[in-house]
């Protein structure tokens, strides 16, 4: 290329770059906006076939460092470095550019785009090695980073995506391979984000996130794995985000944010293995809960986040916080789309045990039976309810000393007033109207007195209650003993 083919802005860019010096378009006395870069003249327009050289070619002066440092300008043509290597640093901020950049199989040592305006990027399986700056871009088409190798960090804080065909994903992070940070605080994406099968060495910061695709995926990352944490705090998601399978090795962190896909599934988390999962301190999920299978070690859920539907099947956490009394979880537990999942109330009833709260933990399993009562035909039911009356399912083991009491109360009492006859008056011992209620009510023990005396009209009848009242009352009890202690 013949520098008497250049236009002044570009003769600058020339003579800068063999010595990394940094050529700034911007007015000083004016706040340019990238976003009015269709309307910058030819004295800050560069064409990409000069930029294509200078970095494919690397013309040098010895004793500098090449690199190319552009802010400000406007950027006409295709950006072409399909599998080029650019050993020079590359910051072209603040542009306009007219077509989107491709970068696909290219390496890179360095590449900031950032504060630039784009129609969008092309940059599959790209290699950079060191760090990819797309710091408050703003991309007016899809960005397509899928299977990406970044040894550094990739930053997009306040990054603008948008796409009028919604459908595609508007960021493609898919299979990427990010050696340190992926850095998005405050991202603003209209239509999906695909992050699934990347791999995050270090952490994913999307605080303050707007992400906005109603009805439809706003964020797709199934099988994404993060060894840091994976922040969303304070963001607000309109569409379903999908986790499916993923693998966070630290925390899991939804607080403040707003989930919402109505009539729908808002969080698809099934599968996954999170160290800690946070869903707190922000608005009812609108739209289903879905942590099916997955496997966490700290669950800290507050009952008022949680939606109108959940799906808990196979569950398993170590610690569930904050510590709320069982009334307050236990209505979730019926929410579940699955119907009656004796799981749930299993891994509940542990999270209590585990902390010390046995009487939770008892009346987790108590509401469990009672669950399980209405899924069983009438006539089960009918005992179940008996049970329930008597003893709690063996969890209230106090109520059978209270039908016990009673039962004895009112027997004696009836009997004091009106002894039964004996059967042989010469043999017969003493009528004792409290022992003898026992004899009726106790199906094992005897006391001699039942045997004794026969009752006879309205007491007759009263022993017949007693007698079969007694027998359910023990097999009840029996009943719940035997469940409890089989459990524990």
């Amino acid at each position: 290329m013949e520098t008497d083919d250049l236009t002044p802005a570009e003769l600058r860019v020339w003579r800068a770059f063999p010595r990394g010096e940094f050529v700034d378009f911007r007015d000083p006395a004016h706040d340019d906006d990238a976003a009015d870069g269709a309307g910058w003249g030819p004295q800050r327009t560069v064409r990409t076939s000069v930029l294509r050289y200078l970095l494919v070619n690397c013309p040098r002066e010895d004793g500098e460092i090449p690199s190319l440092s552009l802010a400000g300008a406007r950027v006409t043509g295709v950006l072409d470095l399909q599998y080029a290597t650019v050993d020079q640093p590359v910051r072209i901020r603040h542009c306009y550019f007219d077509e989107a950049p491709r970068c696909y199989g290219g390496r890179f040592r360095e590449l900031n785009l950032s504060e630039s305006v784009l129609p969008g990027l092309v940059a599959h399986a790209v290699t950079v090695d060191g760090v990819l700056r797309l710091t408050r871009c703003r991309f007016l088409g899809q960005v397509r980073l899928g299977g990406a190798q970044i040894s550094g960090s990739l930053y997009l804080e306040s990054a603008a995506f948008g796409d009028p065909d919604t459908s595609q994903p508007v960021l493609q992070l898919n299979q990427a391979v990010v050696g340190a940070d992926l850095w998005a605080p405050g991202l603003r994406a209209e239509g999906p984000l695909r992050l699934n099968g990347a791999k995050i060495t270090g952490s994913v910061n999307l605080n303050d996130a707007e992400l906005s695709n109603p009805g439809r995926c706003a964020v797709d990352a199934e099988t994404l794995a993060v060894e840091g944490d994976l922040l969303m705090r304070k963001a607000d998601v309109r569409g379903w985000v999908g986790l499916r399978g993923t693998r966070v090795t630290g925390r899991l962190d939804l607080s403040y944010t707003r989930l919402s896909n109505p009539g729908g599934t808002a969080l698809r988390a099934s599968s996954a293995t999170i160290g800690e999962l946070w869903l707190r301190r922000g608005p009812a999920v609108e739209g289903a809960l879905n942590l099916r299978r997955s496997q966490v070690d700290v669950l800290f859920l507050d009952p008022d986040t949680a939606p109108d539907q959940v799906l808990l099947n196979g569950l398993g956490y170590t610690t569930l916080t904050p510590h709320e009394p069982a009334a307050r979880r236990l209505p979730m537990l019926e929410r579940d789309r699955d119907g009656y999942v004796p799981h749930a109330y299993e891994q509940l009833a542990a999270a209590y045990r585990r902390i010390g709260d046995d009487d939770a933990a008892r009346l987790v399993q108590l509401a469990k039976q009672r669950r399980h009562r209405r899924t069983l035909p009438w006539y089960a039911r009918l005992w179940g309810v008996v049970q329930d009356a008597t003893v709690g399912y063996g969890f209230r083991p106090l109520r059978a000393a209270g039908w016990l009491l009673s039962l004895l109360t009112a027997g004696s009492v009836a009997y004091a007033l009106d002894h039964p006859r004996a059967l042989k008056a010469s043999e017969a011992p003493d009528f004792h109207p409290v022992f003898y209620t026992l004899d009726l009510l106790l199906p094992v023990i005897s006391f001699g007195q039942e045997a004794a005396f026969a009752p006879d009209g309205w007491r007759q009848v009263l022993s017949y209650v007693l007698v079969i009242t007694g027998w359910i009352l023990a097999t009840a009890v029996l009943a719940g003993v035997t469940r409890t202690v089989s459990r524990s």
